[in-house]
């Protein structure tokens, strides 16, 4: 169990609360503004990434003092650590895919590996590669899925095109018979106006609007001016390659699938940098206790230096067992150094993991990291069988579940493959009103061969023609292509089954590690409260030894002071033995709990706090280890 000393002021975690990763858009014009949202150009703006600490980290603070409970390392984790943050924009990297595949565009990569979480130092001294970054190139999720094999998802984005165009031409004429002049000019003008529209349904269809008005120099025309123009519907419908609702919004589903596994890459993003930081805490937690053990072995051997001198000066001793003594101390003091070294170089690298800064921040660095918790092995251990945990990591662990999404992906876009088999067989429909009208050529005016009353007029008598449709076009028909062969579409349709086999075998092999992984974790549980309580005897017993030994070198029962020193420095070691067997236990519980996917439960850790990056509040109380 844990006892937590110092609890977070609850007046404090108010203040706490942190904006967090928003994309903001403008409101579509106040004029038609329903009318034109299909086609509304946003202007979304991303907020800028968060590179400062959450309060949380600097209230902390008393004194020059940094003090941490284990509440505390698991709050500035989910607020402060880079690596989740950077993690934490996969979810909204993946909601935009999946937008950009519901207007029919093509998917992309936006998948972020999972970072490794920071090492402790070595116990050895000086530490060169606990830089308390994650290393590597991390590993992926696999929700990236960026395939375009078989048909061509429609765009479903609605298309609105419009054009004005308005010249004047001069040809050149050899016979002046029809247009009565040597030289023909034109004044135009044309406007086009189209909307089209692609549906799920593989139907794609287009409206269009046309106009023309020309003006001649020709005394000819029985209209001059004179604007024609149409109204033209075209449909076409995929019958085989492409037909299928369910080929066509394959693209969408597998961006849903992405989105998900996203959410999942967080979360194992989460689990990994929450269980790195809390074995730099509980390693912390046994360097400072191994520091205390070694200052109390430089005082001892100190008082044994003493003593020797003391008593080499009555003549009750030989000058050889003050000169032992002075090595004894010598010894002490460079373990003393060991165990400072590694103090200090394991709060720089918890520091780190708990701040976006890093050692930017001054007050920081010169903090001294104060742990609130002590570890504490419980007598017994309440604990499932076997195949209970199995199966509640089965049912638990993150990255599991991003195999299944991955392997139904996979399942969806060989639809698409299967579908691209078939030949390309297209019908069409197309229907066209035509109108025209203009002003009569005055030369006409009651004469045989006048303009005929209908065509004379505006605008108005054009688009009313059209939608009388006084003069109607009619046409409907297929298309078809059949590729011979056809061997890149079958040789994607067998690449794509053979990798789907392949992630069926991939999603049992990591049924079968998760099981041996709960196993193994089980017996790394039971062997490390085994070698806490052979290390608790063997401390217990070099307790005795030491006093034995003292007593027979101070009653002379023994000429000199060897064995007292190495009773001394035995105890030491089995001290810290002790204290590193402490360790070690917290090190296998929190293996235990990423293996049986507990690790964000123990921590009592949501997901909603994950995604934004804010603690509210603070588990209070004590925390089962």
């Amino acid at each position: 169990m844990l006892k937590t000393a110092f609890l977070f002021p609850l007046a404090t975690l108010a203040c706490l609360a942190q904006p967090g990763i928003t994309i903001t858009s403008p409101p579509p014009p106040r004029i038609l503004g329903s009318l034109f949202r299909p086609f509304h150009l946003e202007k979304r703006v991303v907020s800028e990434a968060r590179l400062t600490d959450s309060p949380r980290l600097e209230a902390l603070v008393r004194g020059g003092n940094l003090y941490l409970s284990v509440q505390d390392v698991v709050a500035l984790v989910l607020e402060n650590n880079l690596d989740i943050d950077i993690q934490r924009y996969g979810p909204f990297l993946a909601k935009e895919v999946r937008r950009r595949a519901e207007g029919g565009g093509f998917l992309r990569a936006v998948d972020t590996g999972i970072l490794a979480g920071p090492q402790s130092v070595s116990l050895a001294g000086v530490s060169v590669n606990a830089g308390g970054l994650a290393g590597g190139g991390g590993v992926g999720g696999g929700g990236g899925y960026v395939s375009q094999i078989g048909p061509v998802p429609p765009n479903l984005d609605p298309s609105l095109y419009a054009s004005f165009q308005l010249g004047h031409s001069t040809t050149p004429q050899t016979n002046t018979l029809l247009n009565q002049t040597t030289a023909l000019t034109n004044d135009y003008r044309q406007y086009v106006l189209q909307y089209s529209q692609q549906f799920i349904t593989g139907t794609s269809s287009s409206v269009t609007w046309f106009s023309g008005t020309n003006k001649l120099n020709s005394p000819t025309p029985l209209l001059n001016p004179s604007t024609s123009g149409y109204l033209d519907l075209t449909i076409n419908q995929n019958l085989l390659q492409g037909l299928s609702v369910a080929v066509n919004n394959r693209d969408i589903r597998v961006a849903r699938n992405n989105q998900k596994v996203s959410l999942l890459q967080l979360k194992r993003q989460v689990v990994t940098t929450v269980s790195a930081a809390l074995n730099l805490y509980w390693d912390l937690v046994s360097f400072i206790e191994t520091l205390r053990i070694t200052e109390r072995a430089v005082a001892t051997a100190e008082k044994l230096y003493q003593d020797n001198q003391n008593q080499a000066k009555l003549g009750a001793l030989a000058q050889i067992e003050v000169t032992r003594a002075a090595a004894a101390v010598s010894q002490a003091k460079e373990d003393l150094l060991i165990a400072q070294t590694n103090v200090a170089q394991q709060e720089t690298v918890l520091k780190n993991a708990l701040s976006r800064n890093g050692s930017d921040s001054v007050w920081l660095e010169e903090a001294r990291v104060i742990p609130m918790d002590h570890i504490e092995v419980p007598a017994t251990e309440d604990r499932k069988p076997p195949k209970e945990l199995i199966q509640e990591a089965v049912e638990n662990r993150p990255e599991l579940e991003q195999t299944r999404i991955n392997l139904e992906s996979n399942q969806i876009l060989i639809k698409g493959d299967k579908n691209g088999l078939l030949p390309v067989l297209s019908a069409y429909a197309e229907f066209t009103n035509h109108g025209l009208t203009g002003q009569a050529n005055a030369l006409y005016n009651n004469c045989c061969g006048a303009a005929d009353p209908n065509f004379v007029g505006g605008y108005g008598n054009l688009a009313s023609q059209v939608f009388r449709r006084s003069f109607p076009d009619y046409s409907a028909g297929f298309s078809l292509s059949i590729p011979f062969r056809n061997r890149a579409a079958q040789a994607d349709y067998v690449t794509d089954q053979l990798q789907l086999r392949q992630a069926e075998l991939q999603l049992k092999r990591a049924l079968n590690q998760v099981s041996v992984e709960v196993k193994n974790a089980i017996i790394g549980l039971q062997q490390a409260r085994a070698r806490y309580e052979t290390a608790v005897n063997t401390r217990k017993l070099a307790e005795q030894s030491l006093e034995a030994e003292r007593n027979r070198f101070q009653y002379g029962a023994v000429p000199d002071a060897t064995l007292v020193i190495q009773a001394q420095r035995d105890l030491a070691a089995d001290q810290t033995a002790e204290v590193q067997a402490m360790a070690n236990y917290t090190h296998a519980k929190i293996a235990f709990d990423d293996a049986v996917g507990r690790t964000l439960d123990a921590n009592h850790i949501t997901m909603s706090e994950a995604i934004s990056g804010q603690v509210a509040s603070q588990v209070t109380g004590k925390v089962t280890r």
